[in-house]
């Protein structure tokens, strides 16, 4: 990029998001526009996770983009390689690849009230724009916890997210840490080859059987040949989960009959009761993420394992303390213990019209007008942004539902005609948060006696979208400019 550069909109990072952002600007008109990637190449969580075992946990036909079917998916749950390569598709197929300055890593957006404009610094250079759009995500920086003694340990010490490939596991004395998403997978992946593997578990997750298979060549062929079955079937796995949602955002007590299908899942594969009662949750099912897996608890139960339900509390040399007092040798160690979530680092690199970082005025919580827009920071949207986390369906629908608003956000700037912004008013953004708030009162994230990551540091719940994706979607067809400041540049008067 030239030093001074001016785009009309920055999109930041190329995952869904950033690429979903830069698909609907195109269809929008909009071709003046850039996508900064602080890495290498497309493809932002599922370019960055590549640990072993690596797979999304929603069904593939849901996982994508509608306005990019896939008929080619070879599983019914498909792995990150598969994801990864549809995501460089889909860059390819609408012609992305020409706006998107790769290794140009965000280091400071500030807003210039005067040109109502952003001036950006890249550690590929600098650049100014009319409209920012933030798509880093939030599983992006991985979190590693304060650890005492964690740098005395002489072994490999990486997070899921930063999987070292060149590290040989074959017969280490491994570590894992945390008990999510990703450890789920990683278990049962490395443990035929590693020599002995520790779970460290603070908290036990709910496990329900992973319904995988290969997707035939008949069915894929049939996609191809008739596109509306594609999307039949997309629709019909969208259906289903629309129709879940009310046990987790009304009637959490008719999440018991699936609590009891995770039981039964557990004591298939875990015969000693005193691992089970180990790896049995003292909290609702649905409180936290219900995970997927028909490989985690068969691993759990091999001779080689070990789970120490207490979490790791210090590191001596290679000697792993759990909050037990027990004691565990180690060579290894890996890390799935999450993201920055409620905390995201991008937030730090923001500054606002009043002077303020976006951390800063989050300080008490995130909050967003619809999801998208923060008060003090005109022209400036987010995409996944606070609240429109999903607890048991396709994030991608909620993604595209923010890609319609900022579509009518572009339009509404076109109406607006010259120099202008558009601020949400403080106003608008406590009215909506209130409402979502008081929604999440009912819902299992609130009442189902668990600490999760949808909560942050005040036990708020600033992650998770306490409805439907259709209510969302509707909730975001337009912008309403009455929740809006219209900023103007200041005419230059002649001496």
């Amino acid at each position: 990029m030239t030093e001074h550069e001016h785009v009309r909109v920055a999109v930041i990072g190329s995952g869904f998001g950033g690429l979903g952002a830069a698909v609907r600007l195109r269809r929008e008109g909009v071709t003046d526009f850039v996508v900064l990637e602080r890495a290498g190449s497309v493809g932002g969580t599922w370019r960055d996770n590549s640990y072993p075992g690596c797979a999304c946990d929603v069904p593939s036909h849901l996982y994508s983009f509608s306005f990019a079917p896939n008929p080619d998916w070879p599983r019914a749950f498909s792995g990150q390689r598969h994801i990864r390569a549809y995501l460089e598709h889909v860059a390819d197929v609408f012609h992305l690849r020409r706006h998107i300055r790769f290794d140009s890593e965000v280091k400071l957006m500030t807003w210039d009230a005067e040109q109502l404009r952003w001036e950006i610094e890249t550690s590929g250079g600098r650049l100014t724009a009319d409209l920012v759009v933030s798509a880093t995500g939030p599983l992006s920086d991985p979190r590693i916890p304060d650890v005492p003694g964690l740098d005395s340990f002489p072994g490999e010490v990486f997070h899921s997210a930063r999987w070292n490939h060149d590290h040989d596991l074959r017969g280490k004395r491994v570590a894992m840490v945390g008990t999510g998403a990703s450890a789920i997978q990683i278990v049962p992946a490395i443990q035929p080859q590693v020599g002995r593997l520790t779970l460290f578990q603070r908290t036990p997750p709910w496990v329900l059987p992973r319904v995988d298979r290969a997707i035939s060549g008949a069915e894929r062929a049939l996609h191809r040949a008739l596109p509306f079955t594609t999307r039949l079937r997309r629709g019909l796995l969208w259906g289903i989960r629309e129709l879940q949602v009310q046990a987790f955002t009304k009637h959490p007590d008719e999440l018991n009959l699936v609590e009891q299908l995770a039981k039964r899942n557990m004591a298939r594969a875990i015969k000693d009761p005193a691992l089970r009662a180990k790896l049995t949750p003292d909290y609702r099912i649905g409180c936290k993420r219900i995970l997927l897996s028909s490989e985690y608890y068969p691993a759990l139960a091999k001779p080689n394992v070990d789970v120490v339900a207490s979490g790791l509390a210090e590191v001596r040399g290679s000697t792993l303390v759990g909050a037990d007092g027990s004691e565990t040798e180690a060579d290894t160690i890996v890390f799935g213990t999450g993201f920055h979530v409620t905390d995201m680092p991008i937030a730090d690199r923001v500054v606002g019209a009043d002077g303020r970082t976006l951390a800063e005025a989050w300080k008490g919580g995130m909050e967003a007008l619809r999801g998208a827009s923060a008060a003090g920071f005109p022209n400036w949207m987010t995409i996944i942004g606070p609240n429109t986390g999903l607890g048991n369906s396709s994030m991608i629908l909620m993604i595209e539902s923010q890609l319609n608003y900022l579509a009518d956000f572009v339009r509404q700037l076109d109406v607006l005609g010259g120099r202008a912004a558009l601020d949400a008013r403080p106003a608008a953004v406590r009215d909506w948060n209130h409402r979502v708030q008081e929604r999440m009162k009912r819902t299992v994230w609130s009442t189902g006696g668990c600490t999760s990551w949808y909560l942050d540091d005040n036990g708020r719940n600033s992650t998770i979208w306490p409805g439907t994706t259709s209510e969302f979607r509707r909730a975001t067809r337009r912008v309403d400019l009455a929740e809006y400041e219209v900023l103007r540049a200041r005419k230059k008067v002649d001496a």
